[in-house]
């Protein structure tokens, strides 16, 4: 189930977006920047999706938040789910806001590492351990680019 909340303060909004902002559903997911360093380099792991509008374009990987899940719950679930590998899930790094043609999303971006399995594909298309050198080398969905310089400030 999708969690759904009408939250836009119209007030706060030009004359011409007011009414657009408020037919617009806020979808809340959570994603993984999921890290190692055992090649004895930070890389940061990114799928390609594999399915719908934005087909394999890149992302973090993670989903929706179920009723009555934490952010850290949802994460959890969406990566064993996806991936096949339990993740320990880390400090929060951002709240990206980011408007897309059909909803408003609200992610919320934690730092995790694999706990214990291996990342096994089920939905994505592709996937890649990426280093800092790298991370602009694939075509990020809209909402996630919006990540991408505060990882690299984190990478060191």
């Amino acid at each position: 189930m999708t969690e759904v909340s009408e939250h836009i303060t119209p007030a706060l909004l030009p004359d011409n977006e007011s009414e657009i902002a408020l037919s617009k559903k806020t979808i809340r997911v959570v994603a993984a920047v999921i890290w190692d360093c055992s090649g004895g380099e930070k890389r940061i792991f990114a799928t390609a999706r594999g399915y719908g509008d934005y087909k394999g374009m890149w992302e973090f990987p993670g989903g929706k938040i179920e009723a009555g899940e934490t952010p850290q719950e949802a994460l959890v679930r969406e990566i064993k789910e996806e991936l096949t590998a339990t993740i320990a899930v880390g400090e929060l790094i951002k709240t990206i806001e980011y408007d897309y043609p059909e909803f408003h999303l609200s992610m919320d971006c934690f730092l995790a590492e694999v706990e214990s399995g291996q990342l096994v594909l089920k939905e994505a298309e592709a996937a890649r351990w990426l280093t800092k050198d790298e991370l602009d080398e694939v075509n990020w969905l809209p909402a996630d680019r919006e990540l991408i310089e505060e990882i690299k400030n984190r990478i060191v």
